[in-house]
């Protein structure tokens, strides 16, 4: 199981809009790295929800669902998309503050490419920001 963090503005599609749809595609992504990203997702991977411009935290967990397939959304070009379903709201959101003060998470994509739409986590990384969050995880 690999683990992965996407960031979405709160005024564009809120962690809540997840949660009241059950799943959505995740796609309009024009990155290269972010591309690829969604196509080394797997099914039932685990995805850290973040709101981006607005909040700044991570506010939920969510899954991968169907692993990629070409973006209907594009005009051009060769993208890609992934539907994801909600897990669990974390019980307390962690703001990119706290994150970039806790030393075990200073090379995530988030502190280090913040422009980055779509990032890999390690294990242990994922594991900390679930940790912060006060929200129990069993895998």
């Amino acid at each position: 199981m690999a683990y992965w963090l996407v960031k979405s503005e709160p005024f564009v599609y809120p962690y809540d809009e997840l949660e009241r749809t059950g799943r959505t595609m995740w796609d309009g992504v024009r990155n290269y790295a972010a591309r690829n990203h969604l196509r080394a997702m797997q099914l039932n991977d685990l995805v850290l929800f973040y709101h981006s411009r607005e909040g700044l935290e991570v506010v939920g967990l969510c899954k991968v669902v169907r692993t990629h397939y070409p973006d209907p959304t594009a005009k051009s070009g060769d993208w890609s998309a992934v539907d994801l379903a909600p897990v669990a709201r974390l019980h307390k959101p962690v703001p990119l503050t706290l994150i970039k003060q806790t030393p075990e998470l200073q090379q995530i994509g988030l502190v280090r490419v913040g422009r980055l739409s779509v990032m890999p986590l390690q294990a242990h990384e994922f594991a900390k920001i679930m940790e912060l969050s006060e929200t129990p995880f069993v895998q």
